[in-house]
């Protein structure tokens, strides 16, 4: 389920003036984390100049401060989906829904240097 307009404006505000936002996605921290389980969860915005992870309140998915900030060149997968999807960003586990894992996957060919697209299966027509 895509994130709510509430959550992208909050987002937006801790982003750079003018940043347009390509993908936003919600996470779990998947160990170390401060909440409940060792969890906490989180935000991921992808915009055309970073991916910005930003920390939220409790029991809400409303951003509530800036965790990291890395450059878009960061590769978010691969995403492990061997028992719930996970991936990697700066040594931080964090855990998402299945349902996001077509967003890391978008977000990570935006920016990869190969071919994405499944070859021509009738190149010859």
């Amino acid at each position: 389920m895509p994130l709510s307009s509430a959550v992208r404006m909050r987002a937006r505000a801790f982003l750079p003036p003018g940043t347009e936002i390509h993908y936003l996605f919600p996470a779990m921290s998947a160990a170390g984390g401060r909440g409940a389980f060792g969890t906490a969860p989180f935000v991921v915005a992808v915009t055309d100049t970073q991916v910005t992870v930003l920390g939220c309140g409790w029991f809400s998915r409303k951003p509530t401060s800036v965790h990291a900030r890395y450059p878009r060149s960061i590769q978010l997968g691969p995403v492990d989906t061997s028992i719930s999807p996970t991936f990697a960003i700066g040594g931080l586990v964090m855990e998402t829904d299945e349902e996001y894992v077509p967003v890391i996957r978008a977000a990570d060919a935006e920016i990869s240097q190969e071919n994405c697209l499944p070859p021509d299966p009738l190149p010859h027509l």
